[in-house]
């Protein structure tokens, strides 16, 4: 783990760096990340005044892994001039996502519901909603739509059945009020999905539960190749820092990738600059199940591990984080001396989007949850998650002594700092 402090912390040390990127539950998969990534590379180069260059996908045949390059060079405030060669590596399993997300509409809602009940009787629900009332609104979102749509679809029916029971039988009425209930929920459903997400939970939900309960040997199975990818990277790497991310629903994918790196070879990381970044993260949808077990030895492994610098980036602002959250106290693991991870730093989006859009901005909920992955609106901002892949300082640097790197990075003011980290 870095023991870098004050002016040393900040020197811009950086000239290659490998970022290894854990995508969360999405079936978009690379080709929209690879385009989000592209975009917002280009908003951050014009805002900092920087000089960049993408370069192609490649595409390794014997693994699930794609990576492209990123040069990026610039003058801090200072007058330094620093060049960073990036190589950003993106772990695949849209593949699998894509087939949960193929089961039947039925399936995966019935199977949500369910779970639902489950986290309500079992009271994995309630210890959400004391973690993150946020969130546990938030989980309850999709049942909300749900209703909203059986009793749109139900007025559909119910005007049908009247207005043909005026010239037909009552079962006759009935029964194509019946079908015009079923074929306006399908409708409404299919018209509204796009806007509500609502089926895309239900898949969250049911996969993840799945998952926690040890009902997911594909996830297992690729999530085993990708800690095997971890360790030959690291090994053999020359960068000067190696970062693995892992976002929202990512963050759980990271941990279990690194924490299965370990259990492969403990010291695997010794001596190498390895870090582990979650953003966003919502790591108690799997680790407060309590047959959970393996993944809170792995939140213990990391917590404790000398050889990595694990910064977990929440923000109140985001629904879909928790905040305020200990990734490990708050599953109920304290290690005292022990603990060497992670530290905590919260992000305030107000510090990085412009303040004539900030008000729409807030309400868009799936759009502030994205935010940490795109570009800054404003300079000067503590977290610029490009900064984090592309920058000349060093992430612990970044999260430990915002106040030096901010006052130091292209452009900025030191007095439009974010709010300072927190040791977790």
């Amino acid at each position: 783990m870095s023991t870098d402090n004050g002016g040393a912390a900040v020197a811009a040390s950086i000239k290659r760096r490998h970022v290894i990127y854990a995508q969360g539950y999405d079936p978009r998969g690379l080709a929209e990340y690879y385009r989000l990534f592209r975009s917002e590379y280009r908003k951050f180069c014009a805002l900092y005044g920087l000089s960049g260059r993408v370069g192609k996908i490649v595409n390794p045949l014997d693994r699930f892994t794609t990576h492209w390059t990123l040069d990026t060079e610039g003058t801090n405030a200072d007058g330094e001039h620093w060049r960073v060669h990036t190589t950003y590596e993106f772990l695949r399993w849209e593949d699998i996502i894509r087939r949960d997300f193929a089961r039947p509409a039925w399936w995966k809602t019935l199977y949500a519901i369910g779970t639902f009940v489950g986290t309500l009787v079992n009271g994995v629900y309630w210890r959400i909603a004391r973690a993150h009332w946020r969130f546990a609104l938030f989980m309850f979102y999709p049942f909300v739509i749900l209703t909203t749509n059986l009793l749109a679809a139900a007025l559909a029916g119910g005007l049908a059945g009247s207005l043909i029971g005026l010239f037909a039988s009552p079962l006759l009425a009935w029964l194509i009020g019946i079908m015009i209930f079923v074929a306006a929920f399908v409708v409404i459903v299919r018209k509204t999905e796009p806007l509500s997400y609502m089926l895309y939970m239900f898949d969250d939900i049911a996969s993840t539960h799945q998952f926690a309960y040890g009902r997911r040997s594909d996830w297992e199975k690729r999530f085993e190749a990708f800690a095997d990818y971890l360790v030959e990277a690291v090994r053999t790497s020359d960068a000067d820092e190696i970062v693995v991310v892992g976002h929202s629903s990512g963050s759980f994918v990271a941990v279990e990738v690194i924490g299965r790196a370990l259990a492969h070879d403990i010291a695997f990381a010794h001596g190498k600059p390895l870090s582990l970044v979650t953003i966003g993260a919502n790591l108690p949808i799997i680790g407060f199940n309590p047959p959970a077990t393996a993944f809170r030895d792995r939140l213990t492994a990391l917590a404790r591990c000398p050889d990595i610098d694990w910064i977990d980036y929440q923000s109140r602002k985001d629904v879909m984080n928790f905040y305020p959250f200990d990734p490990v106290g708050g599953h109920g693991l304290a290690h005292g001396a022990a603990r060497q991870n992670p530290t905590i730093v919260p992000v305030r989006f107000r510090d990085i989007i412009r303040p004539e859009s900030y008000a729409a901005f807030r309400w868009r909920f799936f759009r502030v949850h994205f935010q940490f992955l795109m570009a800054n609106e404003r300079i000067g901002a503590a977290y610029d998650y490009f900064m984090v892949c592309c920058g000349p300082f060093r992430l612990a640097a970044r999260a430990r002594h915002p106040e030096a790197v901010v006052a130091r990075s292209p452009g900025s003011a030191a007095s439009e700092l974010a709010t300072a980290p927190v040791k977790g």
